[in-house]
């Protein structure tokens, strides 16, 4: 389990629940692409088969855990390519 918590400014409710969705930013207009979370979870959950939560409190703080699951191994490089040593 990873933990990522900052002491800023917390999220409301109602960014917390478009937080993953593609292209959902709360920057200005041309200041970023919304991407960044949707990818992270689509690779935590859909490549990984881990979960990636997100628990803030307005005026607190915002906590990120990502949790992946034990004893699962990566394909090895040579077995991934189907190339041999």
């Amino acid at each position: 389990e990873i933990r990522v918590r900052d002491n800023g400014i917390g999220m409301p409710p109602e960014v917390r629940s478009k937080l993953f969705t593609p292209f959902f930013t709360t920057k200005p207009t041309g200041e970023g692409t919304g991407l960044g979370l949707s990818i992270s979870y689509d690779i935590v959950t859909q490549q990984h088969g881990g979960t990636i939560t997100v628990d803030s409190r307005p005026g607190e703080f915002t906590e990120f855990t990502i949790r992946l699951p034990r004893g699962l191994r990566a394909a090895e490089p040579a077995a991934a390519t189907g190339a041999s040593a």
